[in-house]
């Protein structure tokens, strides 16, 4: 290292034969054998990770520096293309995709796929439709964009969501069927009155599904319904909304008047909290009124007759303190209720039968026939005579309880 000859960096470039050399390193030391520099740095530089390129290029630099001008430059041109090789390679492998993006799009269009043919036989055929709708009733809910009459019914989310809400109920667990409903006129005021039992009023509800479902003018049943239920909270809002009112002479006047059908249960409390001995018996059908009512409306009376709904809580008992002390007119003890709890409030599964009987006209009497107490009489025990005997009638042709 002594005789080593430093060369300084203008001598350096004229002995390159006049062409600029590229230096891999800032003050590296020439080696002292002039003769075996490519094959020694190409053995150097074989073992360092880097490429085939560097080492080319490491070469073509070292024979520059022993003389050889042309070996030198081609050496040096080989270690750039070597390095633009390596640079191109680099950048190109940036633009790839990382390993399983291509599998992820092709599972997420299958799941897309799949997704779209489940549709429609999720929500059966015209689903676009059916979403459609949804979204619009959902808006209109949200700006108030909605109609509400005097009472309070609100048709279009009795049709929207309380029926649909009730329908399972009526098709699949109770299983209803339906006879007469034709019976109701298309046009006009109607008075329907039917038996009342069940301890729950599942009855009603499900006459009013019955007469929405299957009535061929779509019409809905506005219930007379009891003091009680709208002293309920939540209840009495859904009640009004569903197109319950009270149970007055004003409003059932008002209703026919409107040309509405109007359902009342004459038995009242009587009636559906009754005991299960006393099962399809009718009880009192008051004092008449509803047959006053439909005289001065001129509406028919349509008579209705249940069954099935009688055995859903098998009243066995009533417990009448605690019934005083919740303010209720009964509190219903059942082979279920209250041992097995909020269980044992769940209806059985009967088979049910909802029959709706011939008309009887009203608007052939006179206006002061609705002040005559015998032709009420009359009327009102016809009414109930009919239901009677068609309820004997149905238990006759029914194969069982539940089936």
């Amino acid at each position: 290292m002594a005789d080593a000859k430093v060369i300084p960096f203008d001598d350096d470039r004229s002995r390159g034969g006049g062409k600029p050399r590229r230096r891999s390193g800032a003050g590296r030391p020439r080696r002292p054998d002039g003769g075996g520099g490519a094959a020694g740095a190409e053995a150097a530089l074989s073992a360092l990770p880097g490429g085939q390129g560097s080492a080319a290029g490491e070469s073509g630099g070292d024979g520059a520096d022993d003389g050889a001008g042309e070996s030198g430059a081609d050496g040096g041109g080989a270690g750039r293309t070597g390095a633009a090789g390596a640079a191109d390679g680099a950048a190109s492998g940036g633009r790839t995709a990382p390993p399983g993006a291509e599998a992820a799009e092709a599972v997420a269009a299958a799941l897309q796929n799949a997704l779209m043919d489940a549709l429609p036989r999720l929500l059966g055929g015209g689903w676009e439709r059916k979403a459609t709708d949804a979204l619009s009733f959902l808006r209109r809910r949200l700006t108030g964009d909605y109609e509400v009459d005097e009472f309070g019914f609100d048709a279009e989310l009795t049709d929207q969501v309380l029926v649909p809400l009730f329908r399972p109920v009526f098709e699949k667990y109770f299983r209803v069927t339906v006879k007469g409903v034709e019976n109701i006129p298309d046009t006009g005021g109607a008075l329907v009155v039917c038996n009342h039992s069940g301890v729950v009023p599942w009855d009603g509800l499900m006459a009013q599904v019955a007469v929405h479902d299957h009535h061929p003018a779509d019409r809905h049943l506005r219930l007379l319904a009891a003091d009680l239920v709208f002293m309920l909270p939540f209840v009495n809002q859904l009640a009004r909304k569903g197109g319950h009112t009270l149970a007055c002479a004003d409003d059932a006047a008002r209703l026919l008047a409107r040309g509405e059908v109007v359902g009342v249960m004459p038995e009242g409390f009587k009636g559906i909290g009754k005991p299960f001995a006393d099962r399809y018996k009718l009880q009192r059908f008051g004092r008449g009124g509803f047959v006053s009512t439909a005289l001065r409306a001129g509406a028919p009376i349509v008579p209705c007759s249940i069954v099935g709904a009688e055995e859903i809580y098998p009243m066995i008992g009533n417990a009448k303190t605690v019934a005083r002390l919740l303010g209720l007119p009964y509190f219903p003890v059942t082979p279920t209720f209250p041992w097995l709890g909020a269980l044992g409030a769940v209806p059985l599964p009967t088979k049910w039968t909802i029959e709706f009987g011939e008309p009887i006209p009203t608007d052939g009497y006179p206006p002061e026939a609705a002040d005559d107490p015998m032709l009420m009489f009359n009327l009102t025990d016809q009414v109930r005579e009919t239901i009677q005997h068609t309820l004997y009638k149905l238990l006759v042709e029914r194969r069982s309880v539940f089936f």
